[in-house]
């Protein structure tokens, strides 16, 4: 009988474009996240669900136990970036800020979570970026640096 490891660990992801600009068009996002997606796959990373805004994207994934939370950015980061410049999906050139979001995420909420990243369209109607973020670093008591966001 051999030894399998299990895990479960959601992860809600959440990075911006550089500058935090609108880079992305809608025709342009809605290619990165099929992208995102199939190139999460295609690493071992479970992506239940993601939304690429024009300056941001969303992201829930289940953690593999091969990987390290920096290095699944890393490579879902840097890999669409390149792919964004390759496809010439946007004028000049494309890049993601630097730094991240993770946020754990339990078991019973990722319902809750699905429906959130889903419905980016109508919450960013009512609240920024910034402010959504800020609310997610108060909300999992860490505090947030102006300085470093900017």
């Amino acid at each position: 009988m051999s030894l399998h490891s299990y895990s479960r660990v959601w992860l809600h992801l959440v990075w911006a474009t550089l500058d935090r600009r609108p880079l992305l068009n809608r025709n342009a996002a809605m290619k990165v996240s099929a992208h995102l997606h199939e190139y999460a796959e295609s690493k071992g990373i479970f992506m239940k669900i993601n939304f690429v805004n024009l300056d941001h994207v969303h992201a829930l994934i289940d953690l593999p136990t091969s990987k390290a939370i920096d290095e699944v950015l890393q490579l879902l980061k840097g890999e669409s970036s390149h792919w964004v410049n390759e496809q010439n999906l946007v004028p000049g050139k494309f890049a993601w800020q630097r730094g991240y979001g993770a946020f754990s995420v339990s078991q019973s909420g990722v319902d809750e979570v699905c429906a959130y990243v889903a419905g980016q369209e109508e919450h960013h109607r009512k609240l920024s970026f910034v402010d959504e973020l800020k609310l997610f670093v108060q909300r999992y008591g860490l505090v947030w640096r102006e300085e470093e966001n900017r």
